[in-house]
């Protein structure tokens, strides 16, 4: 029996408890290499409903209040496009007046994004969240007396990270929370007007 227990029992209970060094340690690991992952996916989709947004805001002077405003303006809205023919710098061709500038209206799909596989539907849901939607908001601010546009778009990481180790999403979020930051991925603010600049920046 204490032979048994000497080369069959004790190696075993070593060998175990080895693994589950080596899985807590990893555990971690591994969480922060899919989360790093998976912002990244987010963060597209948050740069990219930015990008709509100034464009949208430069056209209506407000931003879009929901991001059905934003497909729909990609798809179908135009934009304004002020081409300049000829140069300042050349004195003489100002002095002949052949320097202009020409005002067109563009299809917005044929300006923003061009060149790029863009499909606006993939704005809607949050990646890897089994369809969760990005959360929009718009506003108007007085600040200072002037009335300013002011949009956010959030990706919570309770959606982000869904179906990933559940206590080290909690102990994230806890930690953003006591830290007063927003648990999760956001661009813009309705709160604090921070010039559209999103929290991973």
């Amino acid at each position: 029996m204490k032979k048994l227990l000497t080369y069959v029992i004790c190696p075993l209970i070593i060998i175990a408890l080895a693994y589950l060094i080596v899985k807590s340690i990893q555990q971690p690991v591994q969480f922060n290499k899919e989360k790093s992952a998976r912002e990244a996916d987010a963060i597209t989709i948050l740069k990219d409903i930015r990008t709509l947004q100034v464009a949208y805001k430069n056209v209506y002077n407000h931003y879009a209040p929901a991001i059905d405003s934003l497909v729909d303006f990609y798809n179908n809205g135009e934009m304004t496009i002020i081409k300049q023919i000829g140069s300042m710098d050349d004195s003489l061709a100002v002095a002949q007046k052949r320097v202009r500038r020409e005002v067109m209206k563009m299809p917005v799909r044929d300006t923003i994004f061009k060149g790029r596989d863009f499909n606006p539907e993939s704005l809607r849901t949050i990646p890897y969240s089994g369809g969760d939607p990005v959360i929009l908001k718009s506003d108007i601010k007085v600040v200072s007396g002037v009335n300013v546009p002011l949009f956010e778009a959030d990706i919570p990481y309770n959606s982000l990270l869904k179906g990933m180790d559940h206590q080290l999403l909690v102990n994230l979020n806890y930690e953003r929370n006591e830290q007063g930051r927003y648990p999760g991925l956001q661009v813009g603010s309705i709160d604090n007007p921070n010039n559209n600049a999103g929290n991973w920046e």
